[in-house]
């Protein structure tokens, strides 16, 4: 099978796109023939070297994929041959990725990809879809009519959050960087949205919810405390899903004060009934029209190097610009 891999950590240049054994589909495992994959940030941190567990050389990279199943292992009770599907939570944690014409899913992290989704969809909402679901819903306990404010209303994560809180009955206010990505948090469902440019987030978070948000969602990789402690509400929720090296000050006393709670949480340490209900309300909202990826871009699987630097320059440098995820087709 032709593969996008590494033998080595290092910049983007390591990967490699060329050919690989296929792999075989062991007891409780599925052999998925790969439609689409879609990019994700800790891709890169994984490929860049963050010794977050040991990786078996050569190494598939990517985490979420979409296809048809092309093999059953022994066991395995809920999949056929011929069945669409999607997964997530690969390449993580010693498993091989996804970014090959073939993969090897333990039938515990793969889902049904419903009728009239397509498979760039379904590879677009895996991961990203899965951590706005678990912080929303495990972690913030998010209710119907609760207010919510998301940093970053436009990008991967973000965007799930807007549309899973609003499906949930949930009033959201966005941030945004520019009169484009506001306009796409607004298309998203979001009630308001302030472009952290040109006003105040505070100052417009307060003339929103006067009494504060429910829950806080912090997209950014330098988290600012201070804001969210100020703009949340009696016994208000943040949650935190990014900067691992940031050491930001932290409000002590207006935090415990207000009875806030902070919740951080990484999606791949969720249990396989977690996700699968993560899942199960993700492809209703998808049949339902209530759930949709911001997809940035699609390029084939063979400039997964070049895919790579635009989502570093994008999320760690910030020397350029994604509205959404990019997609790549084997």
């Amino acid at each position: 099978m032709l593969a996008a891999f590494i033998e080595e950590t290092g910049p983007p240049e390591v990967i490699r796109y060329g050919r690989l054994p296929d792999p075989q589909a062991g007891p409780g495992q599925v052999l998925v023939r790969v439609k689409a994959v879609a990019v994700n940030p800790v891709d890169t941190y994984i490929r860049g070297g963050a010794s977050f567990w040991e990786l078996p050389f050569p190494f598939v990279i990517g985490c979420d994929l979409a296809g048809v199943v092309e093999a059953v292992g022994e066991g395995v009770s809920r999949f056929s041959v011929g069945d669409r599907v999607w997964a997530t939570n690969q390449g993580l944690l010693g498993r091989q990725g996804t970014f090959a014409e073939l993969a090897v899913v333990d039938e515990c992290w793969l889902y049904e990809l419903p009728d009239g989704v397509d498979f760039d969809t379904g590879a677009a909402c895996a991961l990203v879809g899965v951590t706005a679901h678990l912080g929303l819903f495990r972690e913030a306990g998010l209710r119907a009519g609760e207010r919510l404010f998301v940093q970053g209303g436009s990008g991967g994560v973000g965007s799930m959050v807007v549309q899973m809180a609003k499906a949930a009955g949930a009033e959201v206010m966005a941030s945004a960087g520019s009169p484009a990505k506001a306009e796409i948090c607004r298309e998203l469902g979001a009630d308001n949205v302030v472009n952290y440019r040109m006003a105040s987030i505070a100052e417009s978070v307060r003339q929103w919810a006067p009494e504060g948000v429910h829950v806080f969602w912090e997209t950014q990789r330098e988290p600012d405390f201070d804001l969210a402690v100020e703009v949340m509400a009696e016994r208000g929720r943040m949650i935190l899903m990014a900067g691992r090296d940031a050491r930001p000050e932290f409000p002590v006393g207006p935090f415990y004060v207000k009875e806030c709670s902070l919740h951080g949480f990484v999606m791949f340490k969720a249990t396989p009934e977690e996700m699968r209900r993560c899942a199960e309300d993700m492809n209703r909202w998808l049949v339902e029209g209530k759930l949709r990826p911001r997809i940035d871009r699609v390029m084939p699987l063979a400039e997964a190097a070049e895919a790579h630097r635009l989502q570093e320059a994008a999320t760690v440098e910030k020397t350029a610009e994604l509205a959404g995820k990019i997609v790549l087709h084997p």
